[in-house]
């Protein structure tokens, strides 16, 4: 099973989708605002990626931090902030065969499909 997850307002989730789409690879979406995000998957996926892969330093919410929330960060704080805050996680997630990768790029999800 495939899984992509995201937010639907994010270009880079829209290309993946399109390219999963475009060549007839079954996946399911999971929208983390639509559908919710719980601290075990949360906690899996950090494991399997790693808090400082996971998390999106560009991006607009992480900008708004304070100083002091960014300079103090670990994977407790990483985790808890990407919880409250899902636009925090880079996108997409993308779970085929319990694997776990992250991002989208064409030549990537060529290896992993065909």
């Amino acid at each position: 099973m495939t899984v992509l997850y995201g937010i639907k307002n994010c270009d880079t989730i829209k290309k993946a989708k399109s390219w999963l789409n475009d060549n007839n690879i079954e996946f399911t979406y999971h929208d983390y605002r639509q559908d919710g995000l719980d601290l075990d998957w949360l906690t899996t996926t950090e494991q399997a990626l790693g808090w400082e892969v996971l998390l999106n330093k560009r991006g607009t919410t992480f900008r708004q931090l304070s100083e002091q929330q960014k300079q103090q960060l670990d994977k407790a704080s990483a985790i808890t902030l990407m919880l409250d805050q899902p636009a925090m996680i880079k996108r997409p997630v993308l779970i085929h065969q319990e694997q776990y990768f992250i991002g989208f790029k064409a030549a990537q999800y060529q290896e992993i499909f065909l």
